[in-house]
């Protein structure tokens, strides 16, 4: 069986490994076992968390919203329905936005949800 020598595969292979793992701290910026570990781990990490990003965001929405709501006397549950009573379909998100840049708009959506619960 002939031989197999491996020298430009295999620095291709290493050198894409050392590029991804740039400016990480020590060995594992260096040494191309330790790159390769701290890559793959690296990888799962970011693909974890652009999924826990979204549930992130979505949690602050729902904190700002809930505090703004109880500022005009509402949970954040009752102001949800009655937004959904009123008709108003409007995203976590724009809320969260309107809570935080115009509180006195958020009031006028406030009292429309209160007036939509009676």
């Amino acid at each position: 069986m002939s031989r197999v020598k491996r020298g430009v595969k295999r620095k291709r292979r290493r050198k894409k490994i050392l590029r991804l793992a740039k400016g990480y701290w020590g060995a594992k910026g260096r040494l191309h076992r330790a790159a390769k570990e701290q890559v793959n781990r690296s990888l799962a990490y970011s693909y974890r968390d652009r999924r826990q990003k979204k549930r992130n965001f979505r949690r602050l929405w729902i904190i700002r919203v809930n505090a703004a709501a109880r500022q005009h006397s509402l949970s954040y549950s009752q102001f949800m329905h009655g937004l959904k009573k009123a008709g108003l379909d409007l995203s976590r998100k724009m809320l969260a936005d309107l809570a935080v840049r115009d509180p006195k708009a958020f009031g006028k959506i406030a009292d429309m949800a209160r007036s939509a619960l009676r």
